[in-house]
């Protein structure tokens, strides 16, 4: 099993590992700081590169490889082509920054986002999606009107210029359960396989103003986000909303 190095740190850009198997066009390490796409936040980007092995050079003078995509199944696969660097190999990662800090900003901004519109309407978080220019975010909620956009958007922004610390840790699932508000956690979502929790906490420890359960990679301060503007509504079937943000 991968051992996935972007849980505790997810500002880690270059990592090195050890290639454990070849399948097809993909490749498994023993350990990567690659994000797989899950949980709405979409799967990183950017090249392997190893000293001796067959593939195109790279700039740093090792053979390269492009990483184009990163899921996760029994375990993380990254695909990179046919041309794969062999089984025991070693590779150094370089993840591409640009998109996921993007993906950061973005997945810590969203997080705030459902506290907000659960603790100012009362509207539970159904779905999301991000991207690395804009994302939604989907609500149990009748409808907005204009006006609550502008107050959902001036909220977040207080919530970003209030520079709110981010920090993750990992917890039992009996103890998650039992110790933290499941309205918030929204533990009840994960398959029961899943028994160790991560938790990503946004505010002071002794009052945190979001607490969820949450694999993604996230920022360390809200101040990171930068601007959000709310771009807009859409209603999605019987009581449900969706609303559209970008970043900046």
């Amino acid at each position: 099993m991968t051992d996935a190095l972007y849980l505790d740190d997810t500002a880690a850009k270059t990592f090195e590992a050890t290639v454990e198997r070849v399948a097809g066009d993909r490749i498994v390490l023993d350990q990567t700081c690659f994000y797989p796409t899950g949980g709405g936040q979409p799967h990183d980007t950017g090249r392997l590169v190893a000293a001796d092995d067959g593939g195109e050079k790279g700039d740093d003078g090792g053979d390269e490889w492009t990483v184009t995509d990163v899921q996760k199944k029994d375990t993380i696969y990254h695909t990179v082509g046919d041309d794969t660097p062999t089984a025991g190999s070693t590779v150094t990662g370089h993840v591409d920054w640009e998109r996921r800090f993007a993906h950061m900003r973005y997945h810590t901004a969203q997080h705030l986002l459902s506290a907000f519109l659960l603790d100012e309407y009362d509207a539970e978080t159904t779905g999301n999606q991000l991207y690395d220019d804009h994302a939604h975010l989907d609500c149990a909620y009748d409808r907005f009107a204009d006006d609550d956009l502008d107050d959902i958007e001036t909220g977040l922004n207080d919530l970003v210029d209030d520079a709110l610390p981010v920090q993750w840790y990992e917890l039992t699932r009996d103890e998650a359960e039992s110790t933290l508000d499941p309205e918030r956690t929204r533990i009840h979502l994960l398959p029961d396989s899943i028994t160790e929790i991560r938790i990503v906490e946004i505010g002071p420890e002794s009052d945190p103003y979001d607490r969820t359960a949450c694999a993604g990679t996230h920022v360390s301060d809200t101040a990171d986000i930068g601007t959000v503007d709310v771009t807009g509504r859409k209603t999605q079937g019987s009581e449900h909303e969706r609303i559209h943000f970008t970043l900046r």
